[in-house]
C-alpha cells in the first residue's frame, strides 16, 4: 500500500497540469449538471415493512386519488374576545377563505369548518382542512404562498389565524454559523502549520472535493429522490474529513522537508505514510456510512450512500490533488518548524537542534500518561459514563408541530387547536380495515369502531368512510394525550391488539396509521435495527484495523472507546434537546423526544470519525514500534508527531459540525450538535488520554497476533517500512513492498 501511494504522490507531484485539470473539469461537470438539474425539494419518505406503511399502500391502492401521503394544512381560526366563530360576520371570513383557498392547482380538496363540524363546543375555535395531491415538501412556493395569503387576509378581517400541517415544510436554510465554522478551521490550520498557504491547501481541496460530491447529489436528487437533507450531511461530512485528510499529508510533507529530503520525494513519503492511513480512515467512514443501508429505510439508505461518495472524493483528492498543488506552491510551502514572510519573518524559527531539546505538548502529555496510566484511564472512563447517564432516559421520536419555536405559525395553530379541542387532535389515528375478505364489510366496520370506542384514552371515534367498493373504510380516532406521548403510544399498540382479534373472529384486517402511528414504527424499526448495524459496522471496521494495525488488542480497545464516547454523546444530546439543558445557549427554543433516526446516525457516523483519529494517531505509534522502539516510548514519539495535527483536525471537525447547530432545521441542528460533540468526546478523552493509557498498560501485549493470522493476512505496510527499506537499498522499488501491493 505504502508503495503505490508513495508511486501515485510523486507522479500526481510531476503530472500536476494533468491532475489539476482532471479534477476542475469534473468540479465544473459536475456544476453544470447541478445547475441544469430540476429542484428536488426534499425526498419521499416510506420505511418499508411497517404496518403505517402498509395501511399507507393500501389506502394508496383502494382509495385512488385520495392521495394519502399527500401534504395537509390546517387553517385554524379564533374569534375575537367576546365573540363566537358562528357569528355572521365571522362565518363569512371564514367562508370566503375557504373558497380562496379552493382556487388552488394542487389543492384536492378543502373541508369547510361548518359543514366538517370543525368548530369546537365552546364555538371560539374553527378550523379548516386543506388536503393537497403531493406531499407537503414538493409543493410549488405559488401554492405556499397563496395559503399564506389566504392566512393573512383573514387574519386583517380580523380573526386570528395560524396555519399548521405539513404543507409549509421548505427545505432548510443554510445558516451564517456555518461560514463561521469554516473561518474557525481557517484560522486552526493556520496557526498549526505556522503558514497562510499551508492552511489554504487543506481548504481548497476540501471545498473542490465538497463541490464535486454535493454538485452531483443536486444534479441527481430528482432522478433519485434524494432531498436537500441528504447534500447537507454530505456538505458536513465531506468538509471536516476533507480538510482532515489534506491536513494530514500536508503536515507530513512539512516534516518530510524538514529531515532535509527534496520535494518530490518528501511528497512521496507524505502520500506513502499518512496517505495510507487517510485510505484506511476513509474506508472506516465509507462502510459506516453505506451500512446505514441495512436499516431498510430508502430516505437513511440514500443520504448514507451519497455522504459515504462524498469522503470517497475527499480521499482521492487527498492522495492527488493535494500532491498537485504542493508542486504548484513550490518552495513556498516550507518545512516543519519554519515560519513563512506573513507570519513571522522567513527564517527559520529554531534550530533543529534546540528544537530536539524542547518536547512538544504532545510529548509532555504522553509521557505524563504513561507514567500515570491507571489515573488517566479511570479519570476518562468515569468522566464519558457520567456523561453518558442521560442517554438511558432517550426518548425517541419525529420532530411535529409541537415542536416547532412558538415564534412560528404551525406551533401557534398547534396550540390553539389543543385549547379547542385537545390535545389528542393534533395527533389523530387513522385506522384502515380492510374487510375485502370478511362477508359483511359493513357490520366489520361498525363492530371496529364500537370496539375502539371502548378503549381507554380515546376522546371521539369519527363513522367508518368506506371506499366506492365498499370494501375499505378510513376510522379517524382522537386520543386524550398529546402525539408524542406514551399514553398515545400504549393506545395505538391496544388498537393493533384489537385489530388482531378481530381479523380472527372477522377475517377482516385493521391497520393503523397517520403520522403519529408512523413515529411510532419509526422509532421501533430504528431500535430494532440498531444491534444488527452495530454488529456490521464494528465487524467489518474490527477486521480493517486488524489488517491496518496486525493487533487483536488495539482494534478491540478502539471499538470499545467508540461505544464510550458515542454513549456519552448521546447523553449530551439528551441533556440539551430532550431536558433542555444549555437550550438557550444553543438556540433550542422547544425540547421534546430525540429525532428516531438520531442514534442511528450518532453510531454510523461518529464511529467512522473515531476510527480516523484512531488511525492517524495509532499508526504512527505503530510506525515507531515497527522501526524497533519499546512500547512506551512508541506512545511517546506517536504523540510527538502526531498529537499537534490530530488535534487541530478534532478542533476543525468541531468548528464544522458546529456551524451547522444554528441551521433552521432541528434535524440538521440536532445532528451537528450531536456530531460535535462526539468528535470533543472521542479525540481528546478516548484518543488523546484513553488509549494511551491502555497501550500504556499492554506493552508489547498491544502488537500481539496469532502467528496463523499474521501469515494470512497481506502486508498492507501502513507505516512505509517497504519506502524504508527502499532507499536504503537505493533501488527503484522495493520487492517486499511490491509484492505487498500485488495483494492488496
Amino acid at each position: 500500500m505504502a508503495t503505490f501511494l508513495y508511486k501515485l504522490g510523486r507522479l500526481s507531484f510531476r503530472r500536476r497540469h494533468f491532475v489539476a485539470l482532471i479534477w476542475v473539469a469534473l468540479l465544473t461537470l459536475a456544476g453544470v449538471g447541478a445547475a441544469s438539474a430540476p429542484s428536488a425539494g426534499s425526498a419521499s419518505f416510506s420505511i418499508p415493512g411497517t404496518e403505517a406503511q402498509k395501511a399507507f399502500d393500501l389506502l394508496d391502492e383502494r382509495f385512488p386519488g385520495m392521495s394519502a401521503d399527500g401534504g395537509t394544512a390546517r387553517i385554524v381560526f379564533k374569534a375575537p374576545s367576546g365573540e363566537k366563530m358562528t357569528d355572521a360576520d365571522n362565518k363569512a371570513i371564514v367562508e370566503k377563505t375557504v373558497q380562496e383557498l379552493k382556487d388552488g392547482s394542487e389543492v384536492a380538496a378543502v373541508a369547510d369548518p361548518y359543514t366538517a363540524k370543525a368548530v369546537n363546543q365552546d364555538g371560539t375555535i374553527a378550523y379548516a382542512s386543506v388536503s393537497y395531491q403531493v406531499s407537503g415538501f414538493e409543493l410549488e412556493e405559488s401554492t405556499r404562498d397563496a395559503l399564506q395569503e389566504a392566512a393573512q387576509h383573514a387574519r386583517d378581517a380580523g380573526l386570528t389565524v395560524d396555519v399548521g400541517g405539513d404543507a409549509l415544510q421548505a427545505p432548510a436554510e443554510s445558516a451564517a454559523s456555518e461560514v463561521i465554522g469554516i473561518a474557525i478551521a481557517a484560522v486552526v490550520l493556520v496557526i498549526t502549520l505556522g503558514s497562510l498557504l499551508a492552511a489554504g491547501l487543506p481548504l481548497l481541496t476540501a471545498i473542490i472535493g465538497v463541490g464535486i460530491g454535493v454538485s452531483t447529489i443536486t444534479a441527481l436528487a430528482s432522478a433519485l429522490d434524494l432531498g436537500d437533507t441528504t447534500s447537507t450531511l454530505a456538505l458536513m461530512l465531506g468538509l471536516a474529513v476533507g480538510i482532515d485528510y489534506a491536513l494530514f499529508i500536508v503536515s507530513r510533507y512539512r516534516a518530510e522537508l524538514a529531515e532535509g529530503r527534496e520535494r518530490e520525494e518528501a511528497v512521496g513519503r507524505a502520500v506513502g505514510t499518512a496517505g495510507s492511513a487517510v485510505v484506511f480512515a476513509g474506508l472506516t467512514v465509507v462502510i459506516a456510512l453505506a451500512g446505514l443501508s441495512v436499516v431498510n429505510v430508502p430516505m437513511l439508505t440514500k443520504m448514507g450512500l451519497a455522504a459515504a461518495g462524498t469522503v470517497a472524493i475527499s480521499v482521492l483528492i487527498a492522495l492527488t490533488m493535494v500532491p498537485a498543488l504542493i508542486g504548484y506552491v513550490g518552495r513556498r510551502l516550507r518545512p516543519a518548524g519554519e515560519k513563512s514572510k506573513l507570519l513571522g519573518g522567513g527564517r527559520a524559527a529554531k534550530k533543529a537542534a534546540d528544537g530536539a531539546d524542547r518536547p512538544n505538548m504532545g510529548t509532555r502529555w504522553a509521557s505524563f500518561v504513561v507514567r500515570r496510566p491507571v489515573a488517566v484511564l479511570l479519570t476518562g472512563v468515569i468522566g464519558l459514563g457520567a456523561a453518558a447517564i442521560p442517554a438511558a432516559s432517550l426518548e425517541l421520536g419525529l420532530p411535529d408541530d409541537g415542536s416547532q419555536p412558538t415564534s412560528t405559525t404551525q406551533r401557534r395553530a398547534y396550540d390553539l387547536l389543543s385549547e379547542g379541542f385537545g390535545p389528542g387532535f393534533n395527533g389523530p389515528l387513522m385506522v384502515v380495515v380492510d374487510a375485502k375478505g370478511s362477508d359483511d364489510p359493513q357490520a366489520a366496520f361498525t363492530d371496529v369502531g364500537d370496539r375502539i370506542k371502548g378503549l381507554n384514552n380515546v376522546v371521539t371515534v369519527a363513522p367508518a368512510v368506506p371506499n366506492e367498493a365498499g370494501d375499505t373504510a378510513t376510522i379517524t380516532v382522537v386520543p386524550d394525550a398529546k402525539p408524542a406521548s406514551t399514553t398515545t403510544e400504549d393506545l395505538v399498540h391496544t388498537i393493533r391488539d384489537t385489530g388482531a382479534e378481530i381479523t380472527a373472529d372477522s377475517d377482516a384486517k385493521v391497520y393503523v396509521t397517520g403520522a403519529t402511528a408512523m413515529n411510532i414504527d419509526v422509532s421501533q424499526k430504528m431500535s430494532d435495527a440498531l444491534i444488527p448495524y452495530l454488529i456490521l459496522v464494528v465487524g467489518l471496521a474490527f477486521l480493517l484495523l486488524i489488517l491496518v494495525f496486525r493487533s487483536i488488542l488495539v482494534p478491540l480497545k478502539a471499538a470499545l472507546g467508540f461505544l464510550l464516547s458515542v454513549l456519552a454523546a448521546l447523553g449530551a444530546v439528551v441533556a440539551v434537546f430532550q431536558w433542555g439543558w444549555l437550550s438557550g445557549l444553543l438556540g433550542v427554543e422547544e425540547t421534546g423526544p430525540v429525532m428516531s433516526m438520531m442514534p442511528i446516525f450518532m453510531v454510523g457516523i461518529v464511529f467512522g470519525l473515531a476510527m480516523d483519529y484512531e488511525v492517524f494517531l495509532v499508526t504512527r505509534m505503530r510506525e515507531a514500534h515497527v522501526h524497533g522502539e519499546r512500547p512506551t516510548q512508541a506512545v511517546v514519539t506517536g504523540f510527538k508527531h502526531g498529537a499537534r495535527v490530530v488535534t487541530a483536525a478534532a478542533i476543525i471537525m468541531m468548528a464544522v459540525f458546529g456551524g451547522f447547530i444554528g441551521a433552521s432545521e432541528s434535524m440538521v441542528k440536532m445532528i451537528g450538535f450531536g456530531l460535535a460533540i462526539a468528535v470533543f468526546f472521542d479525540a481528546f478523552v478516548v484518543r488523546m488520554a484513553i488509549v494511551p493509557a491502555v497501550l500504556a498498560l499492554l506493552g508489547k501485549k498491544a502488537w500481539w497476533l496469532p502467528k496463523w493470522l499474521d501469515r494470512a493476512l497481506p502486508n498492507v505496510d501502513v507505516e512505509g517500512e517497504g519506502l524504508r527499506t527502499e532507499a536504503e537499498s537505493g533501488k527503484d522499488a522495493d520487492p517486499d513492498g511490491e509484492r505487498a501491493l500485488a495483494r492488496v
